[in-house]
């Protein structure tokens, strides 16, 4: 089951911030580190042209810090981007991001009127904690809940520069479709667009198969079953989601994995890696092109019974 949101806010944000891209400076964007692709904005590569972009790997503490290196690594090899990670409550760090920004804009606009960054995110990545960190005052809202932000708004820092705020959004069809699942599982998809069992299987399947000793510590299983249901099942015995007769309760141990994943109580660990993108985005062009043949050949066949009709 393919999973998307996109409520009537992020179509206006979107719209926002395709209007005021090309009056900035220097881009700032927020991924969260355990799925730097399926957080990434599909509008910063469209729209951005030559200004440079600060690509914040958040969250940083609960990626795998291996996987982190070689996606910043991989992120670099475009141009213009400068990937680093990050863990947005070390303020430190954040408010060192101004004078990134200056080093990236041009000494004529510094002269002239400082610099302009816009800021951007998927919902929950952290983006507010970032711009209140920036500020040193409470100026966007917070919380661990997708879509806090609902309007777009300008905020003066020293330094004579300006941050535009924009709200988190995502897009109509997220593709590969892979990449719903995992925004779902990190937080970025409000609760109510999905089912905790289809995304905990999901979450299930990936722990079987990169980090199956985390498992066995975390839910004391000394052996591993095979498949994802198997994995909950096991887990719901062992954490006691367990109804009268000795069925377990799915839904239960669902939502329990899924907090304890987003927590990052089972360690730091991240849920996708560039070669792995690489062959979803592969299979998911591969898909739309079997369903544009598919419904060429439906429009084919109509069109033919149509003429037959009409003789």
């Amino acid at each position: 089951m393919a999973i998307n949101w996109f409520p009537g806010h992020m179509h206006k944000a979107r719209k926002e911030i395709a209007e005021v891209m090309p009056r900035m400076d220097v881009i700032i964007e927020l991924v969260d580190a355990r799925i730097p692709f399926s957080s990434e904005n599909p509008l910063v590569p469209a729209l951005r042209g030559n200004t440079p972009c600060i690509k914040l790997l958040n969250k940083a503490d609960l990626a795998d810090p291996e996987l982190t290196r070689a996606w910043i690594e991989h992120l670099e090899q475009e141009q213009g981007i400068t990937a680093l990670p990050l863990n947005a409550k070390e303020a430190d760090k954040v408010r060192q991001l101004p004078a990134l920004c200056r080093s990236l804009t041009s000494a004529r606009k510094l002269e002239t009127r400082g610099v302009r960054a816009l800021i951007l995110g998927v919902p929950n990545v952290g983006k507010s904690t970032v711009i209140n960190t920036l500020a040193g005052r409470q100026v966007a809202k917070t919380g661990n809940e997708a879509g806090i932000t609902k309007a777009q708004q300008r905020i003066k820092l020293d330094d004579d520069m300006v941050l535009t705020d924009t709200p988190g959004f995502l897009w109509p069809k997220l593709s590969p479709p892979e990449c719903g699942y995992r925004l779902a599982i990190t937080g970025a998809i409000k609760d109510t667009a999905f089912e905790y069992e289809d995304i905990a299987l999901f979450a299930a399947d990936l722990l079987l198969r990169h980090y199956p000793e985390r498992v066995k510590e975390r839910y004391r299983i000394n052996i591993l079953p095979e498949t994802d249901l198997e994995l909950l099942e096991a887990i719901g015995v062992q954490r006691n989601c367990v109804r009268k007769g000795g069925s377990v309760e799915l839904q239960k141990v669902s939502t329990l994995l899924i907090k304890e994943l987003r927590d990052g109580m089972l360690g730091p660990l991240t849920l996708e890696t560039p070669e792995q993108v690489e062959r979803e985005i592969a299979a998911a062009r591969e898909e739309d092109e079997r369903k544009a043949q598919e419904k060429a050949e439906r429009d084919r066949v109509r069109k033919q019974r149509t003429k037959k009709n009409r003789r």
